[in-house]
């Protein structure tokens, strides 16, 4: 179990925040080749931050980070619809399985099985609530049907999962990198 204090916490979470703020679908131009982060935001606040009212507060900084862009930025408004709403149970799946894998975390390659099987577990969940939501519950398709999904789940998973995945290999390149600067051989948090 990550065990860290609440300075440690926070510094995590204002990082979080940003790197959701600098990436989310791409709403600044000067960061647009960057991929959104917030997948890998949501499962690594589930990890490492231990207060629940974390989740609910980066979805509400998701959706200003959406309006800002809407409303300011001439960010197309097209995602944006009655199934919006699915994001939340979308990020709190991710939020929940990083909270899995917090429970078994150890620095060990032991611990690799439960981290990938975590973030798959949490990513698959995303998908079918965000993806799935959009495509059944936006109105922008006029007779959905699974006939249709199922190529589109095929065709936009792989990218979601290796861009939440590139982010999750950099955060543990980041966490280890700081348990072996900490000396911390048997790093807990």
């Amino acid at each position: 179990m990550l065990s860290l204090s609440s300075r440690q916490q926070l510094v995590i979470g204002i990082a979080l925040t940003l790197l959701m703020a600098l990436t989310r679908s791409h709403h600044w131009a000067a960061l647009h080749a960057l991929p959104d982060a917030s997948w890998a935001v949501f499962f690594l606040a589930g990890m490492y931050l231990r207060a629940f009212w974390v989740a609910p507060v980066l979805m509400l900084g998701a959706v200003l980070v959406d309006y800002v862009a809407i409303t300011w930025g001439g960010v197309s408004s097209f995602c944006v619809s009655p199934a919006y709403w699915l994001l939340i149970p979308a990020y709190g799946a991710l939020f929940l399985a990083g909270r899995v894998y917090a429970r078994h975390h150890r620095l060990s390659w032991s611990a690799l099985p439960w981290l990938l099987g975590s973030a798959l577990a949490g990513a698959v969940l995303a998908e079918l609530f965000s993806s799935g939501g959009f495509y059944f519950f936006s109105g922008r398709f006029a007779e959905p049907g699974l006939g249709e999904f199922l190529p589109r789940l095929v065709k936009y998973f792989p990218l979601n999962l290796s861009t939440m995945a590139t982010y999750l290999g950099l955060a543990a390149v980041i966490h280890v990198a700081v348990a072996s600067l900490r000396g911390d051989a048997r790093h807990t948090g």
